[in-house]
């Protein structure tokens, strides 16, 4: 059956001629033929949502283990929060909301379980075989270990999905090749041998507006889950001006409302300033720039989605207060070491048996393998498990199994 695109909605006069065209993409490593229903970006953001990884998000910690709980968020809610972000910066920048959507749904899949900490312990475990960056898992998850296709592995994302999900925090390399962040990951390196993403460049505006709604949405959803938890009070909150600018908006205005309600107005109110003011500096950056496709936007020489001077210095304040408050209160930092733990005795239990990952793709092989191919599976396994199952397999394992509670 023959399909009117053009009836179907799809035309782009709609988007600015610096919004990435998903019409005119790069193309996948693997070409594929086009879909009469979908963009490029659709069926990416459609085959992001259907992976493995993408469930597995629902069982990873953000902040707060999940048995702490049922409503503090998990590394899936967050994603969804920074998804709808993303499409509301890139509705009204009139950028291509897909390509968007679908660099925030994609850019935590590299986590490991137990957050920061689980990615922290497995880095040191893997410090002689290049180490461990979540970002560079993600890359190796939607380009190898995602097994669904019957003519690739991974997901065959188009080039713009793939560049947005590596730089969205901005280039990886100065044009002469070093990295400006450290060493670029020799994942990230692998892969660009290639499929050039262009490591010195800009991403798109789409993914810059991915990166910043990850900063907007945890500034928000930490101080309301931290709350939640009790490690953070209302008052605490008035050590940053801006939130306590808020806080007074709110009572005076509505002087009677509960704890509940006042707390879910503030986070409301925080989101909507955040959001503004990102489209107002993007605005005005791309009126300095005057951008005339997607690539002057990547040769522009600075980021145009972020925060002003005036609510950058907040970002930092609420980061600091985030910080000092919760990700160092001692309760959170003694969770942190007993999972900590739990990743270092599966690694070592993996490393010396690796028919132990009996779910592994690679089971036959690993034992064979030399020492540094073994240690990135092992490394594969265990970013990819979830924190209840790496604490039933540790269970199973070990006769004593830290309390996380």
């Amino acid at each position: 059956m023959a399909f009117d695109t053009k009836a179907l909605g799809f035309g782009y006069g709609e988007h600015a001629a610096f919004a990435s065209n998903p019409w005119a993409s790069r193309g996948r490593l693997y070409p594929e033929t086009s879909s009469p229903t979908r963009s490029d970006f659709q069926r990416d953001r459609d085959r992001i949502v259907h992976t493995t990884a993408f469930r597995r998000l629902k069982h990873k910690t953000q902040v707060f283990i999940a048995a702490d709980g049922d409503h503090y968020r998990t590394r899936l809610t967050h994603t969804i929060e920074v998804a709808q972000i993303a499409r509301a910066l890139a509705r009204a920048l009139k950028l291509d909301e897909d390509l968007a959507e679908g660099v925030a749904l994609v850019h935590d899949f590299g986590h490991t379980p137990f957050g920061h900490t689980g990615e922290d312990a497995l880095h040191e475990m893997l410090k002689p075989y290049g180490g461990f960056d979540h970002n560079a898992q993600s890359l190796r998850i939607v380009t190898k270990l995602e097994r669904r296709y019957a003519e690739f592995d991974g997901l065959n994302l188009a080039w713009e999905s793939l560049e947005g999900l590596v730089k969205h925090n901005g280039p990886l390399m100065t044009p002469e090749g070093e990295g400006i962040r450290g060493p670029v990951p020799q994942p990230i390196l692998d892969y660009c041998a290639v499929h050039d993403l262009e490591l010195a460049s800009f991403a798109s505006l789409e993914a810059q507006v991915a990166a910043i709604a990850d900063d907007i949405a945890y500034n928000t959803h930490d101080i309301d889950d931290g709350l939640r938890a009790g490690y953070l009070t209302l008052e605490m909150l008035e050590e940053v001006p801006f939130l306590a600018r808020v806080m007074r908006e709110v009572h005076d205005r509505y002087p009677a409302l509960e704890t509940s309600r006042f707390t879910h107005e503030i986070m409301r109110r925080q989101i909507t300033a955040m959001v503004e003011d990102v489209i107002g500096v993007a605005q005005t950056r791309l009126r300095e720039v005057r951008p005339k496709s997607a690539s002057d936007v990547r040769n522009a020489g600075r980021v145009i989605a972020t925060f002003s001077e005036e609510m950058s210095e907040t970002d930092r304040q609420i980061k600091n207060l985030l910080m000092t408050r919760i990700y160092r209160h001692p309760e959170v930092m003694r969770v942190r070491q007993a999972a900590a733990s739990i990743v270092t005795d599966l690694y070592r239990a993996f490393m010396a048996d690796p028919l132990l990952m009996n779910e592994h793709y690679w089971i036959d092989q690993i034992a064979g393998m030399a020492e540094p191919a073994r240690a990135r599976h092992v490394g594969d396994y265990l970013a990819g498990m979830t924190d209840t199952f790496a604490i039933s397999v540790h269970r199973r394992l070990f006769d004593h199994t830290p309390d996380l509670r």
